[in-house]
């Protein structure tokens, strides 16, 4: 953080969205971003090298999610794990993989063969994932789906992302530590601080590590996920304390 602190011109800030600047709700497309948080990025954005929202949703998804995101100084938007960008307005991503939708077109026989309850898709785009919260026993139906849908990804040449309450079918050669360290190198960063709040944000705290770089890792931590704040530098108590340590940390560059 001192280094951050110290030379924040060096410095670049990335974030996952879902329980970090925004809440875990039951249905995905009712999630909204902290109302502090596009302000507090903003002020952060004018004053680091980049701010950087790290996630497995679609990029516009994000957006849509986050008004105000898109008036961030500087903002890029790495979205489905980095195989997409959005930055000055533009979304730019390979072609979707064929596998995708596929897969999802035999999910719906494959719950119903399975029979867990009040589980729901959710089309990414990119990606298809199964959410657990709605079920009656989350935990059992997440428990039972894992090795189906290991074999249905694989049959269509995709990966599990595992997730809190969620399973993602997701295509592979891509992760959050990927796209970050690959973003580090672009604006050859001299500091970088990561938030996170989910398992797919290890990898990016393995990124921070590989670096080489002055880094903090920061988990905006939960009662679902333990193995992200057994390995944070910094753990905070959900987006409402990510928002706080922001605050803390734009008013501590402002006072140097």
């Amino acid at each position: 953080m001192e280094a951050i602190v110290s030379d924040p011109a060096g410095a670049v800030i990335g974030l996952d969205f879902d329980g970090t600047l925004a809440p875990i709700v039951p249905d995905p497309a009712q999630a909204v971003i902290h109302p502090k948080a596009p302000g507090v990025l903003a002020e952060l954005g004018a004053r680091v090298r980049a701010v950087a929202i790290v996630t497995g949703r679609p990029a516009a998804t994000a957006l849509e999610l986050g008004p105000g995101l898109a008036d961030v100084p500087g903002l890029v938007v790495l979205g489905h794990y980095g195989f997409e960008r959005w930055e000055d307005g533009r979304i730019s991503a390979p072609p979707p993989p064929p596998g995708v939708p596929r897969a999802e077109a035999e999910l719906p026989l494959l719950l119903e063969s399975l029979g867990v309850r009040g589980v729901t898709i959710e089309d990414k785009g990119r990606a298809v994932a199964v959410h657990t919260r709605r079920s009656p026993d989350p935990e059992g139906a997440l428990e039972a789906l894992r090795e189906p849908l290991a074999k249905l990804a694989g049959e269509h040449g995709l990966v599990v992302e595992p997730g809190r309450m969620v399973l993602e079918l997701r295509p592979p050669g891509m992760d959050k530590g990927q796209a970050l360290g690959l973003f580090l190198a672009e604006r050859a960063a001299r500091s970088v601080m990561f938030v996170g709040d989910d398992l797919g944000d290890l990898a990016a705290f393995e990124a921070v590590r590989a670096s080489g770089l002055p880094g903090v890792t920061v988990c905006s931590g939960s009662a679902e996920v333990t193995a992200l704040a057994e390995r944070a530098d910094i753990v905070v108590d959900g987006p409402d304390g990510v928002v706080a340590l922001l605050e803390e940390l734009v008013a501590a560059i402002g006072g140097r």
